[in-house]
């Protein structure tokens, strides 16, 4: 394990609230994610978070990349989702992403996917952590089909970004990203698929943060998401 950065104490407002998602590849995290974020009325955050890194270190974003997504990408880059770089540079990058990080979770309630917020925000108030898993029948299932992969792509990137994502989480915060004791809810999204599995962690949400049901939640066009890679994984 690297050794980890103290970050500087976050600014709280009661009001805001933080759900940090960490997922199995294949599992749809992401679009379970931007749709709780729709359905709760909140930003979300996931390749925003690399372009303003690269941005704050006035480097390209392709030094600071989210190679966790790419198929030609390498374990060794997917295990550094912040660019195949020294050492000392992996954590100026590892902490200026952290910067960002705790920014936006001081300023809004959002939700925000990867890069290690459920570590970054630990002394967050008003955080909720979760795990998106699901067997994995259903995730090769859900690259051959929705994400239309080819079967045997499929099978190497559900092993090479699993195994990556993990190395990159323990490497980090020091324990596994599915870890129970640093998770709130750990939910198998191959039981109610994309929408319902949204619409259960919302109501969750709504119960733990006290949160009146959005009117009209289906109305996307009217909430505010960023854009991001491709859906599904």
């Amino acid at each position: 394990m690297a050794p980890v950065p103290d970050f500087p104490e976050l600014p709280q407002d009661a009001e805001h609230f933080v759900i940090t998602i960490n997922r199995d590849f294949g599992s749809l995290g992401r679009p379970i994610a931007r749709r709780l974020a729709q359905l709760l009325g909140v930003e979300f955050y996931d390749r925003d978070i690399v372009e303003a890194t690269a941005k704050r270190l006035k480097q390209p974003i392709s030094v600071i990349s989210d190679a966790e997504e790419q198929k030609a990408s390498g374990f060794f880059r997917m295990l550094f989702p912040l660019g195949r770089t020294t050492a000392p540079h992996q954590k100026t990058l590892f902490e200026t992403q952290a910067a960002f990080i705790q920014q936006v979770a001081s300023t809004q309630s959002c939700i925000i996917v990867g890069r290690c917020a459920d570590y970054v925000l630990r002394d967050h108030p008003n955080a909720m952590n979760v795990y998106i898993y699901a067997p994995y029948a259903d995730r090769l299932a859900n690259c051959v089909g929705p994400l239309k992969m080819d079967k045997r792509i499929a099978k190497k990137m559900i092993a090479g970004v699993d195994k990556a994502r993990a190395a990159y989480h323990k490497y980090w915060a020091g324990y596994p990203a599915n870890d129970p004791e640093h998770n709130h809810i750990i939910i198998n999204s191959a039981l109610l698929e994309v929408e319902g599995t949204a619409q259960a962690l919302a109501a969750i949400a709504r119960v733990r943060f006290h949160l009146a049901e959005a009117k009209g939640g289906e109305d996307d066009a009217a909430i505010s998401t960023h854009p991001a890679a491709p859906e599904g994984v």
